[in-house]
């Protein structure tokens, strides 16, 4: 698991690489400490197991944003 937080002070956008994407969503929603109804969800990369599963695998990719408040 890798995740990149764009802003130091206050995390407003951050992307997490996870073996699928649901986990990584849920790691970013801890993260930023929010919901899903908070935040704008872009699924960067999906998992992709390779050949038997063995040789090849990446990490799905996602980017969490969180929604300006009104």
């Amino acid at each position: 698991m890798r995740d990149t937080i764009r802003n130091k002070r206050k995390p407003e956008e951050i992307e997490v690489e996870a073996k699928t994407a649901p986990e990584a969503i849920k790691i970013a929603l801890v993260k930023l400490g929010v919901q899903s109804s908070e935040v704008d969800i872009k699924i960067l990369r999906e998992e992709n197991k390779g050949l038997f599963r063995m040789k090849g695998s990446t990490l799905a990719k996602v980017r969490v944003t969180k929604r300006l408040q009104k």
